[in-house]
């Protein structure tokens, strides 16, 4: 049995990882107090720590670290499709790009698609996706307002027939 990167077993493999493949990752409320707490812990700049200071400051309130961005991004990934999918690694990410301020209280919807795909001649039995992944703030009606991350970013997956 093959399992997902959760440890559950795996029923996404490379060859259902076609190019175009789109993905929702649903939508995720943005929680001032642990975007806060994370600031805190992990990047404890002034816009991201201090309510007082950042009120006062062009960004009209705290703003959330974009690596708490990147970290909600990558827990909606697991969710929807790492906790099904054979996946085994990631070779890295390409590009990773804030595009615009998150704050508590937003919905951020999340899509990912993929790129391209092809087998790997060094590892048997994997391959290699190109996934981009999109996380956008959301209007009151749910609809997409603006982009405020995009990452794009190679996985290694297991092949169905594991040769």
């Amino acid at each position: 049995m093959i399992l997902s990167g959760t440890g559950e077993p795996a029923d996404v493999f490379f060859e259902d990882l076609t190019p175009g493949l789109v993905f929702d990752l649903g939508v995720t409320a943005v929680d001032e107090i642990e975007m806060v707490t994370f600031a805190e812990r992990f990047d404890p700049q002034w816009y991201h720590v201090d309510g007082d200071l950042a009120a006062r400051s062009p960004y009209g309130g705290l703003i959330a670290s974009g690596w708490f961005t990147a970290s909600l991004f990558m827990r909606a990934y697991v969710e929807h499709v790492l906790q099904r999918a054979a996946a085994d690694a990631s070779p890295g990410i390409e590009e990773l790009r804030w595009l615009a301020p998150v704050r508590g209280g937003d919905q951020l919807g999340t899509r990912l698609e993929v790129l391209t795909r092809k087998p790997s001649t060094a590892r048997p039995g994997l391959g290699t996706v190109t996934l981009e992944g999109t996380m956008s703030r959301l209007d009151g009606a749910g609809y997409p307002e603006e982009d405020v991350l995009r990452l794009r970013f190679r996985g290694w997956f297991r092949l169905r027939s594991g040769a």
